[in-house]
């Protein structure tokens, strides 16, 4: 439907009801009747899989996200919401796919609907795995939430679409973790609690995310969780960590909890990807 089309059936979707699927509005939390019973049921036979890094999800581990799709040539989505759809981290996940024999697609959320003619499902559903690229969380969460895509991308988990990605792209999935999202200082952003616990990303890389992290978990304001260094990651089915996995000699990974009453870090050896 046109605007001038819109405008004379009194502006309202009700009064267009045969519009396609792709051009209703999609609520921040849709009931249960707007969600299709065909996409939002979980495949019982699905294993649900999350491959993070704690920063560079670049060609080894695009790679090995890959593999787990168990196809020959799979398509790779990237969701660049969190960068407010930057073209520069496109171009660079088009370049890290470039070696690999993948089928490489971007998904901008920063879209209108004259020339995004597939709703948010229709694309995210019929990927292999989704990238979710760095930058802002909590802008990210706020975007997904108000566009249902948060929906969809629960139900790519459960349909064992491979999901992943490094800084905003592996915090997104856990209940909770430590961004930079906020002005002047380090803060705790809530997230989709696909998997569950706290995630701390740029363990090596940021000065201040090791002792803030353990100082939130030893506080009880935050939960345990798994800290990553930039090039290492943790692949999980379901809430089950089955690899520990790196791009980089010398990147590893944490479980930080409490043990009676004290913070510990136990290291998480990687293989080499």
């Amino acid at each position: 439907m046109n605007r001038r089309d819109f405008v004379a059936t009194g502006g309202t979707f009700a009064a267009a009801a045969a519009l396609p699927a792709f051009a209703q509005p999609l609520p921040a939390t849709p009931a249960p009747h707007m969600i299709d019973s065909n996409l939002a049921a979980p495949d019982a036979r699905a294993t649900r899989k999350i491959l993070i890094a704690g920063g560079g999800f670049r060609t080894k581990f695009i790679g090995y996200m890959a593999q787990l799709t168990g196809k020959t040539r799979p398509r790779i989505c990237y969701l660049p919401t969190a960068s407010a759809d930057s073209p520069a981290g496109s171009l660079a996940f088009y370049q890290s796919c470039a070696p690999l024999n993948v089928e490489p697609f971007v998904q901008n959320s920063f879209i209108e609907s004259l020339s995004q003619t597939q709703g948010w499902d229709e694309v995210l559903l019929s990927m292999d795995a989704i990238v979710v690229s760095g930058g802002n969380t909590l802008n990210q969460q706020a975007i997904w939430k108000a566009q249902g895509i948060d929906v969809i991308l629960r139900q790519a988990w459960d349909r064992g679409i491979v999901l992943g990605g490094a800084s905003a792209g592996s915090l997104c999935w856990f209940d909770e973790g430590t961004t930079d999202s906020r002005p002047k200082a380090l803060s705790i952003v809530k997230c989709m609690g696909f998997l569950k616990g706290s995630h701390s990303p740029h363990y090596d890389a940021e000065a201040g995310r090791r002792p803030l992290y353990q100082k939130l978990i030893g506080s009880g304001e935050m939960q345990p969780g798994y800290a990553c260094d930039n090039d290492a990651g943790l692949y999980f089915e379901d809430n089950t960590i089955k690899r520990v996995v790196a791009a980089r000699a010398g990147a590893k990974c944490y479980h930080v909890k409490l043990v009676n009453g004290k913070v510990v870090e136990e290291t998480m050896e990687p293989e080499m990807l």
